[in-house]
């Protein structure tokens, strides 16, 4: 049996209140903030609802060194 996920409670979070909002993504801001300091907790391949955000920092990281 696989452990949990331990930002799984907050990506839900994210979903129901993106469902509840006509999936209007600025109306969820508070619950995006929630996954992404959960994430920050776990080192980087923990949480598999954080990929998404692994992907996007490692992106950004490549975007400014590139600008320099």
């Amino acid at each position: 049996m696989s452990q949990k996920d331990p930002c799984q409670k907050q990506a839900c979070e994210i979903q129901k209140c993106l469902q509840a909002n006509n999936y209007m993504e600025t109306k969820c801001q508070a619950a995006i903030q929630q996954l992404r300091k959960c994430c920050a907790q776990y080192p980087k391949g923990t949480s598999l609802v954080c990929s998404g955000f692994e992907k996007e920092q490692e992106e950004n990281q490549a975007q400014k060194s590139e600008s320099k």
